[in-house]
């Protein structure tokens, strides 16, 4: 007999959502219940739990040095400096609970949260990487959130295996990159989107395989070409000069004929590369995917967000892979690890449920901080046969005594953290950069709102006061504190911004980081007769077209 869908209201939104068969057959091998959320609420609760770039000055509370972290100082959190967590002078063990039947789990799970110490900051692996969130096997990253492997990588966020380079956004083995937006492959090319294998270019869009060009869109394996128009060698070097994109306001003229080109351009209803029988967008080497994002290496997912790295059947994920499988609502999660079930930054676990900064361990339940454990709940040790006698039992707890939260939601076995009880405001998530909401609609919704202080740096240079090429500063500028264009906020240059900037002849910034950051959020996507899933909404300006038509058309 055929297995049916079924219809079901979320309980967050009120809107109506479809379970799939293939949906049932994923809950059932998971052991969890259908969701009574629907995928995007489910995703916006996860993601107020990931803060990825709010920083705060906070005290390690063990050893009362200063420290750069993601929590605040009054978030009621105990954080120590990421070097002295991961040592061994300090038993998250000795925090442990006997599970208490007379009150919820996620009561309970929060009162273990608060006691038990936490990472400054969640990298891995890392030198010299102070300033970066959710990183692993990088050297020297600054300002770096959702990232793995590389060196010598400054504001930029999903960036995989690069080196020497600043601002940037899902761009992956690369190097010498300067502002790029979904790149893979290229080296030494700036101010770029959608490429691939590309070297020597500056302003491209949806370009592969090409080498010295300069304002071009939709080209595929071409030299010296500007704003789509061939040129021999020494006619392009001239015409480049012209340009005078070494000078800001040579590079903001440029930009702006490039931006009307690429308005213009037809673009493919969404980014797959050899990608079979999957939607989404941004996915390279995937298949039997639905709904997944900025992924590659996977297969057999859904709802999955900045996956990569042979994950496979897995959903509602963010920030996840590295040889993984069977993982549900988590984020930052893998690496070697399977059977993992509403977790947060849990490396190489295998049957682990409701988790939070978990490593190397095994069969544990609703445990925070554990290194190398097994057969632990709420932190307390348990033999095998009393681990698995017991959580059948809370399971039944869950859902006989559910948490009721904010507005009347309920919280039992199956159902991710409530957001409320993460330490961190709505405002100073990823929530916040893909579901944005005004400060009412977040506390009005039942979540976190933090008042952030303002910077304690005031700006001693405005960026309109710059000079136009970097050739006319010196290193002195990186004591400056420069003004925002956009949000008249302070920032600094990094001597290597500026050395990096210095070697391609690109002028100065007018942005700080974080505007910078938004601006190329914006970029990543929000005609033809054909019908097509896109992430394109309708109503956007640019020329949208299916497979086959793009294919038909590009250059």
């Amino acid at each position: 007999m055929e297995e049916k869908s079924e219809n079901k209201v979320c309980q967050n939104c009120k809107q109506e959502f479809v379970i799939e068969p293939e949906d049932f057959e994923f809950y059932e091998k998971m052991k969890v219940p259908s969701p009574t959320f629907c995928s995007d609420c489910r995703m916006q609760r996860r993601f107020a739990w990931r803060n990825e770039r709010t920083l705060h000055r906070n005290i390690c509370a063990k050893t009362n040095k200063k420290i750069i972290t993601g929590f605040a100082p009054d978030s009621n959190i105990k954080v120590y400096d990421r070097d002295v967590w991961w040592s061994d002078e300090w038993d998250p063990m000795v925090y442990g609970m006997t599970y208490d039947f007379s009150k919820t789990f996620f009561q309970q799970w929060k009162e273990l949260f608060w006691q038990v110490p936490q990472s400054s900051v969640f990298n891995a692996q890392t030198v010299n990487c102070d300033y970066t969130q959710y990183t692993g096997n990088m050297k020297d990253g600054y300002l770096v959130s959702a990232s793995w492997g590389g060196e010598n990588i400054a504001y930029a966020s999903r960036a995989l295996f690069c080196r020497d380079t600043f601002d940037v956004f899902a761009v992956g083995d690369s190097e010498l990159c300067y502002e790029g937006v979904n790149l893979s492959k290229c080296s030494r090319t700036h101010f770029s989107q959608n490429c691939e294998n590309c070297v020597g270019c500056i302003f491209l869009f949806d370009c592969r395989g090409c080498t010295n060009c300069t304002g071009c869109t939709g080209l595929r394996n071409r030299s010296y070409c500007i704003f789509n128009e061939q040129y021999s060698r020494e006619e392009y070097q001239e015409k480049v000069k012209e340009l005078k994109i070494d000078t800001y306001t040579g590079l903001s003229e440029t930009k702006k004929i490039f931006n009307a080109l690429k308005e213009k351009q037809i673009r493919k209803y969404a980014l797959l590369i050899n990608c079979e029988r999957s939607t989404g967008d941004n996915m390279r080497n995937s298949a039997d995917c639905k709904n997944c994002f900025d992924v590659g290496e996977i297969r057999n997912c859904k709802f999955v967000q900045n996956g990569a790295d042979r994950l496979s059947d897995s959903y509602d994920g963010y920030g996840i892979g590295a040889g993984a499988d069977l993982l549900y609502e988590t984020f930052d999660s893998g690496v070697g690890g399977s059977r993992q079930s509403f977790c947060m930054s849990v490396y190489g676990c295998h049957h682990i449920t409701y988790a939070f900064n978990c490593h190397g361990c095994s069969n544990i339940f609703g445990c925070v901080g554990l290194r190398n454990k097994e057969y632990c709940i709420l932190n307390k040790q348990y033999t095998k046969e009393e681990y698995e006698a017991l959580v059948p039992k809370i399971i039944e707890h869950m859902s006989a005594m559910p948490y009721i939260g904010k507005n009347g939601r309920t919280y039992g076995f199956g159902e991710f953290f409530p957001a409320e009880i993460s330490p961190f405001g709505y405002n100073e998530t990823v929530a916040q950069d893909f579901m944005p909401i005004s400060k009412d609609e977040i506390q009005n919704s039942g979540f976190n709102w933090r008042e952030l202080k303002a910077p304690e740096h005031k700006p001693t240079l405005p960026a309109q006061n710059l000079l136009d090429t970097i050739e006319d500063c010196t290193a002195e500028i990186i004591k400056e504190n420069i003004g925002c264009l956009i949000c008249g906020k302070a920032y600094r240059i990094i001597l290597r911004e500026y050395q990096f900037l210095t070697q391609f002849h690109l002028p100065l910034p007018r942005f700080c980081p974080e505007c910078r950051h938004q601006a190329r959020l914006k970029l990543m996507k929000p005609g033809c007769p054909n019908e097509f899933e896109t992430s394109y909404a309708p109503d956007r300006p640019e020329i949208v077209y299916c497979e086959s038509c793009y294919n038909g058309e590009v250059a």
